[in-house]
């Protein structure tokens, strides 16, 4: 008799055991997969400083390659992203609010435009990025290769003398739909010295 109560017993344990590891295991894999799903990555809070040497290395890289000067590079991921702090930038790793293509992962937010003399409010799609230099090279060819209906849009970007004709080019070819983007760039450049970047 003692030994027929040993079995089930054992049994009965086995069976709880099984499911207390399950259990745990259900739990670690759905908070896995809602991190992943989400497209989220996770960024503790940068200082300004911070951020500037964050990204500063990957903006050289792409002046060295693709030859778009280094301050015009960070100071438009500064504007954009408000130094990574915006959701698209510390969530999703997209420094420069770009839109999303067919192809892109992407992530459907509220963005401000002007449009016809003042602001509104749409939502768009958005690409996301597996890091900030995987943000900044996408940007970098993005001013490289040009857009579908002109490939040469960015061309004067790349061919500007000086941060001033870099930003005032970037405005003229449209980039932005703010009427002071040029100047607002401008203005990042000089006030953290990104210029001191463009030298190699």
């Amino acid at each position: 008799m003692r030994r027929k109560l040993k079995i089930p017993f054992l049994i009965l344990l086995i069976i709880m055991i099984s499911l207390i590891l399950f259990l745990i295991n259900k739990v670690s894999i759905e908070y896995k997969s809602e991190d992943i799903s989400s497209g989220v990555v996770r960024k503790n809070k940068v200082s300004k400083e911070e951020f500037i040497k964050d990204i500063a290395p990957a903006a050289q890289n792409v002046q060295r390659s693709y030859g778009i000067r280094a301050s015009l590079i960070m100071a438009q991921a500064i504007l954009e992203s408000n130094f990574g702090q915006s959701d698209l930038a510390s969530k999703y790793n997209n420094l420069f609010g770009v839109k999303a293509g067919t192809t892109d992962k992407h992530i459907k937010l509220e963005t401000k435009e002007y449009i016809d003399g003042k602001w509104i409010t749409i939502k768009d799609d958005f690409a996301w990025y597996d890091s900030w230099s995987d943000s900044i090279i996408a940007h970098a060819k993005l001013m490289r290769e040009g857009v579908d209906w002109d490939k040469n849009l960015y061309e004067d970007v790349i061919a500007a003398d000086n941060y001033k004709d870099a930003a005032k080019s970037i405005e003229d070819a449209g980039y932005a739909t703010d009427p002071t983007y040029a100047d607002k760039l401008i203005e990042v450049i000089e006030q953290y010295k990104l210029y001191e970047y463009d030298r190699q």
